[in-house]
């Protein structure tokens, strides 16, 4: 009897000469993308009418009757403006959804053959078809846990050490972004989502927004879940007493997912600013969530979530309130 292979052996994959296979050529990729994002015939990505043609512009091959304008498939999509060929975008999008850790900017720039700066953009964009959406609330139950992303405190220079000392900050999380997940049990599926303080205010109204009322909730025993008994069947275990598992109660399906965005930070990434990591979550989330799905399936899903989200890049380096040095 054949013996069962490891891992996620039962997802169909797809090889790097398959994927080469598909996309020999700009028109074959492009030929794909369309097939995705306009399942049902070309329609216009700007009004939605279908009295569309094809149309001899440089760079838009189609022009729409009704609202007069031209357009391509990129438009209407995070991908809309750039100048990257469709080939080396699936690539990219191959390359993200198969590479377990993620895939860095540099090397990406390797693989494909565009710049560091464009591989970056690229990939900031392809993490935009992760973002979550408002989908439905988990009916649990549920695991919720947090981390902190940064540097340790043991690889701080000696001044910097010193300024948190006279600031009153001796012990515990220091010069980190904190990150708030849940799990579903039922599904597997996972959220998260960077938050700027731990208070109860804000974990436990993380919590309602993505979970019924009624749910088992399992946390540890931080005072910020506390109120949770309220509005949900609200289990603890105490870490602080080395009590991990007790029964049901643990929150262990949240802290392996933590372990696999923090192997991923510290190999692939090495830094990631406070300010771009939502992308970099909602990445690992998205990709969690899709796992059981095969290779090809899950480029098609998040080709068709890049639609109807434009990233411009003065948008992505905005001021969005936290800070874009590498404190993550």
């Amino acid at each position: 009897m054949a013996k069962k292979a490891p891992g996620k052996a039962h997802r169909e994959g797809l090889t790097v000469v398959q994927l080469m296979d598909m996309f020999p050529t700009e028109e074959a990729a492009t030929e794909w993308f369309e097939s995705v994002i306009w399942p049902d015939g070309r329609h216009c990505p700007k009004c939605g009418s279908l009295r569309t043609r094809e149309a001899s512009h440089a760079k838009m091959p189609y022009w729409c009757t009704d609202c007069r304008s031209y357009f391509s498939v990129k438009t209407g999509t995070a991908m809309q403006a750039s100048k990257v060929p469709l080939r080396k975008w699936a690539i990219a999008i191959y390359l993200c959804l198969t590479s377990l850790k993620s895939i860095s900017s540099m090397k990406l720039q390797r693989d494909i053959g565009v710049s560091q700066p464009t591989a970056w953009f690229m990939l900031q964009r392809i993490r935009e078809a992760w973002a979550v959406d408002d989908d439905e609330d988990f009916d649990g139950p549920v695991e919720v846990d947090e981390t902190y992303m940064g540097g340790e405190r043991k690889n701080m220079s000696n001044a910097k050490r010193r300024a948190f000392r006279e600031a009153g900050s001796p012990r515990g999380p220091v010069d980190k972004t904190a990150v708030v997940g849940v799990k579903d049990r039922e599904t597997n599926e996972v959220r998260a989502e960077v938050v700027r303080n731990v208070d109860g205010a804000t974990l436990q109204g993380f919590v309602r927004e993505h979970t019924e009322e009624g749910a088992t909730v399992y946390s540890d025993e931080a005072a910020a879940y506390k109120g949770l008994a309220r509005d949900y069947r609200h289990v603890a275990v105490n870490h602080t007493v080395s009590e991990y598992v007790r029964v049901q109660a643990h929150t262990n399906g949240m802290e392996s997912f933590w372990s696999m965005l923090k192997r991923a930070h510290d190999g692939t990434f090495h830094k990631i600013s406070p300010k771009h990591l939502q992308r970099y979550v909602s990445e690992f989330a998205g990709k969690h969530n899709h796992r059981e799905s095969g290779t090809l399936v899950q480029m098609r899903h998040t080709v068709v979530r890049l639609v109807g989200r434009r990233l411009a890049y003065r948008h992505l380096i905005a001021d969005n309130g936290l800070p874009s040095g590498p404190g993550a």
